[in-house]
């Protein structure tokens, strides 16, 4: 039996899965922690807590099935992207992860739009540069605590830290390396003449990989710690996008995907390194192929359900948010949620702007608010689908992936919102079998990305069709939802 370890860093856990070459997928296991949020438009998390949760999520796998985790054969990892890991000379963090989440950089993101202009952002990142990413973040932290920058040997994207720990090894791959907003993805090698320009050290940078590189083994320490046999190769791995994108078989045109998980993604394969000339959508190179993925983000999707739940509504689960939400007719009698709890990306980019219910009236109760939550989070996302259609992008189903796609309720809305089928994939999970995937396909278990999707990947009979009378409803409040987004947006640049 071969057996491949992925290993998916999330923002709220860490998930491991093993799979058997053969017969797919044999166990899952998982973490959760917390975000750290030391002020205000903070968030951080402690890279030796994302260690120790991974080590329980191995040793729950042990108890799970300790012959598959004796025949590991090849590792790989997915992780949270954006964020920003600093390490001394001895690979220990100096200092928390300021995460994807984080806003705290706001000079700094002013600071590089005066000094980068939007055609080169475009050119050279593909991306506009936002709060959250590890450019604007290593910026903060040189000058607000310029200790921890000099104390600092090497930098990497989250997931990277896991690698080292495993292997001893320090590297990232071009998909992580591209949500930095550092990254040349033309070229698919750091922005050098923007880091000079920023006067930043070249030496922290580390080498740049395609995902499916062999990035060294497990060592002995790691061996010990982990309970892995000590030799066993480990990839680079990619991006938690990417990685979902692979999981859900997307490795070709016109494969759409919508992610609701924490966040909120429409991701578009792409074999040519497209971006939006207006740099609303996200480009970031692709963990097989040398491609590339479009993206538009929402950066509070299931959060603002989470919040929600726990913090306005008080519900006691999701389960009874799914059927609250199924009471009340689409459009809630003219209520909208706006998901900007922590700014907004897609089309907006705008780390300032605020979220807000609008229309409320005396007829509306907690079930309107829980549905309006959702139908704003896929207004959200049909934002994205909008400037997808302008830049010829094709999309003739989604999709639909991560927790948001457990919800009957949540699929329905997706189909009558964005007009358009939508079907959900055979396996869950799909971030921690897409690092299984790209492990395999670069230790030459599968011969090629086409070949590892095909065995494992696949799509449920059951599709959610558009009710083109719902349809017409949510293109008048989407509509309006467009509207009241502008305004808001207005008053908070």
């Amino acid at each position: 039996m071969r057996t491949i370890l992925g290993i998916d860093l999330g923002t709220s856990s860490v998930k491991g899965m093993l799979l058997d070459a053969e017969r797919g997928i044999i166990a899952c296991a998982a973490t959760e922690y917390a975000v750290e949020i030391p002020a205000a438009g903070y968030a951080e998390q402690n890279p030796e807590m994302w260690w120790n949760a991974v080590l329980r999520t191995l040793g729950k796998l042990k108890e799970k099935n300790p012959p598959a985790m004796g025949s590991i054969t090849a590792v790989g990892l997915s992780g949270q992207m954006h964020g920003l890991v600093m390490v001394d000379d001895k690979g220990k963090a100096v200092r928390p992860a300021i995460i994807w989440l984080d806003q705290r950089s706001w000079v700094q993101t002013k600071q590089i739009a005066d000094r980068v202009s939007e055609k080169e952002m475009g050119e050279i990142f593909h991306n506009r540069v936002f709060t959250g990413y590890a450019f604007p973040s290593l910026l903060w932290v040189r000058d607000n605590e310029p200790d921890n920058y000099d104390k600092t040997a090497s930098i990497m994207l989250p997931k990277d830290y896991i690698r080292m720990k495993l292997t001893g090894e320090i590297g990232t791959d071009a998909s992580d390396a591209s949500s930095s907003c550092l990254m040349d993805e033309r070229r698919r090698e750091w922005a050098w003449d923007i880091i000079d320009r920023f006067h930043l050290r070249r030496e922290i940078f580390p080498d740049i990989h395609e995902a499916w590189e062999i990035s060294g083994q497990i060592t002995a320490n790691c061996a010990g710690e982990t309970g892995l046999r000590r030799g066993i190769p480990v990839v680079y791995g990619c991006g938690d996008q990417p990685a979902q994108g692979l999981g859900n078989g997307q490795i070709k045109e016109g494969d759409v995907i919508c992610n609701i998980g924490t966040g909120g993604q429409i991701s578009a394969y792409s074999e040519a390194d497209r971006y939006d000339p207006k740099l609303r959508l996200q480009t970031f190179c692709h963990a097989v192929n040398r491609g590339y993925t479009v993206f538009g983000a929402t950066l509070c999707a299931g959060m603002s359900m989470k919040w929600a739940k726990n913090q306005i509504l008080k519900l006691d689960s999701y389960e009874q948010a799914n059927e609250m939400a199924g009471e009340i007719a689409p459009g809630c009698t003219g209520l909208l949620y706006l998901p900007y709890l922590c700014g907004e990306r897609t089309p907006l980019m705008n780390s300032n702007v605020s979220g807000a219910f609008w229309g409320l009236k005396l007829c509306h109760d907690r079930r309107h608010m829980v549905r309006a939550v959702m139908e704003g989070v896929v207004y959200s996302l049909k934002d994205s689908l909008q400037i997808f259609a302008e830049n010829q992008i094709p999309a003739s189903k989604v999709i639909a992936s991560g927790g948001g796609a457990n919800s009957p309720v949540w699929l329905k809305m997706q189909a009558d919102i964005f007009e358009l089928p939508v079907v959900t994939s055979v396996l869950s999970e799909q971030a921690c079998l897409g690092a299984c995937l790209v492990a395999g396909i670069g230790t030459g278990i599968f011969a090629s990305a086409e070949d590892a999707c095909g065995r494992f990947t696949g799509i449920e009979e059951r599709i959610y069709e558009p009710d083109w009378k719902n349809a017409c409803q949510y293109r008048e409040m989407y509509a309006k939802y467009r509207e009241v987004s502008d305004m808001i947006s207005a008053n908070n640049n």
